[in-house]
């Protein structure tokens, strides 16, 4: 008989705690879902675009958040925000530990509402093994039902807030409940829907053991500097283990006398565990650093009038008795990089063009012969507007000596606000006038009736055939 390729998931059920870590999660909880459910119905003034915050454009190719308005172009933008949370991420890893799984992940975030709702319903730790391990009746399944039934209330409207980000959240959403809303929103709602009941009220822990990566490689990126919650064998054993409270061994003085470990054994860091480990058996890759266990700890301790720290964060190092210092060399040049990227990344959005000027040249053919002799190249001029009003420019060529510009009878165009504009330019040139085949020169655009211009300049080649 052959093993099952997987272990049969053991259900995990967490015992509330209370804490400094568990206030600190809730409050972290309450901001990310405050700005997560609230940021669509933000309204910001905009003269060209829905009045909304932050809204995704996608059929308009514009990203809006508050006063920035990110077009397609500015896609490299993506790229540094997506290199920055890279740092950052090693940065806090190196320094901290999983510090990100346990307070900021968005699986960690959402199974802690679901632990929530399933607490409220069903009750305690112990009220809820007892309910699962009941046999089938009424009050069972009245209990169950509320639970997946407040799941799925919470699923939908996480998916429907995402897909309220992309369009104005109060049109999209009449239109979603009056059935006239795009196809795409119900899909991406459904989908999202789905996922998050999944991930979130099924299958839980399971999603950062075995389908997060980041579990897997954040060995690599752990030294014996890094800040982890660390369980202090050496004090809650001693030589002779844990033991119980009794009445020989109430007393600390008395266990450190008989060298019996402060560990009582009570068991209530495993049972505030979310993802069911026991933190006295060491550093393992399923502990996400959330620290209620610290808080479970640090609550028994009080009780009994120990010390605090038996759990704790700490370091391998410190742990061993040595000196410890996490922003050491490594994590300083992953800080180093990430405050220039951050820099770089900064200095590109406030020192962007306000107005941009794209030219590509005609291939097939590059240049015609007109009737009179005069050599024609094509190009195709895209002017892009960023600013928020309707401009006029002036468009010009610079640096080909006697060439004539055609647009079509009219050198000034008029570019609407946050919009773009192609148009087909021909530049006309006697031939003897070429000093070579190829000859560099530049479109030129100007804003009109303004003290502060907005001009660009785009570089471009003539093409004259050889007559060889």
């Amino acid at each position: 008989m052959t093993e099952p390729a997987y272990q049969a998931r053991i259900p995990i059920y967490p015992r509330s705690v209370k804490g400094r870590f568990r206030t600190l999660k809730y409050a972290i909880l309450t901001l990310a879902y405050g700005v997560y459910f609230l940021l669509p119905w933000l309204r910001w003034t905009r003269e060209n675009a829905p009045d909304q915050a932050v809204l995704f454009d996608l059929a308009g190719r514009r990203f809006y958040l508050f006063d920035l308005v990110v077009y397609a172009q500015d896609i490299f933008w993506l790229a540094g925000l997506l290199v920055i949370f890279a740092l950052l991420l090693f940065f806090v890893t190196g320094v901290a530990g999983r510090v990100f799984c346990g307070y900021f992940c968005f699986q960690t975030l959402w199974t802690d509402v679901y632990i929530l709702i399933e607490r409220l319903v069903q009750g305690e730790r112990n009220a809820r093994i007892k309910l699962a391990n009941a046999p089938w009746d009424m009050a069972k399944f009245l209990k169950l039902g509320v639970t997946h039934l407040l799941w799925l209330a919470m699923a939908f409207v996480t998916g429907l807030t995402f897909t309220l980000y992309w369009g104005d959240a109060p049109q999209l959403a009449l239109n979603f409940f009056q059935g006239q809303a795009p196809f795409a929103a119900y899909a991406t709602t459904l989908f999202l829907t789905a996922t998050t009941y999944v991930m979130a009220g099924l299958a839980r822990e399971q999603v950062c053991t075995y389908m997060c990566p980041y579990a897997r490689f954040q060995g690599v990126m752990f030294d014996r500097d890094t800040l982890i919650v660390a369980y202090d064998e050496q004090r809650g054993e001693r030589e002779q283990g844990r033991h119980k409270p009794s009445k020989d061994y109430m007393e600390r003085e008395a266990r450190i006398a008989d060298k019996v470990g402060d560990c009582i054994d009570c068991g209530y860091c495993v049972q505030v565990c979310p993802v069911g480990i026991d933190i006295r058996n060491g550093l393992q890759y399923q502990c996400i650093s959330c620290a209620l266990c610290i808080d479970a700890c640090d609550t028994i301790m009080d009780s009994i009038g120990y010390p605090r720290g038996l759990i704790r964060y700490t370091s391998q190092k410190a742990l061993e008795g040595e000196k410890s210092n996490p922003f050491n060399l490594k994590n300083l040049g992953y800080a180093l990089v990430l405050v220039a990227t951050i820099s770089l990344l900064a200095w590109a959005i406030s020192h962007r063009d306000k107005v941009e000027l794209s030219v590509a040249q005609f291939r097939q053919p590059l240049s015609v012969t007109l009737s009179d002799g005069r050599i024609q190249n094509r190009y195709e001029i895209k002017i892009n507007n960023k600013t928020s009003d309707a401009i006029r420019y002036r468009i010009s060529i610079k640096g080909l000596p006697r060439a004539e510009l055609d647009l079509g009878g009219n050198s000034e165009v008029t570019v609407g606000p946050e919009h773009s504009l192609k148009l087909i330019a021909k530049v006309n040139r006697r031939p003897q006038m070429a000093e070579q085949e190829r000859q560099s020169f530049e479109f030129v655009i100007r804003q009109m009736n303004s003290e502060a211009p907005l001009t660009a300049r785009r570089n471009t080649v003539f093409y004259t055939p050889s007559t060889d």
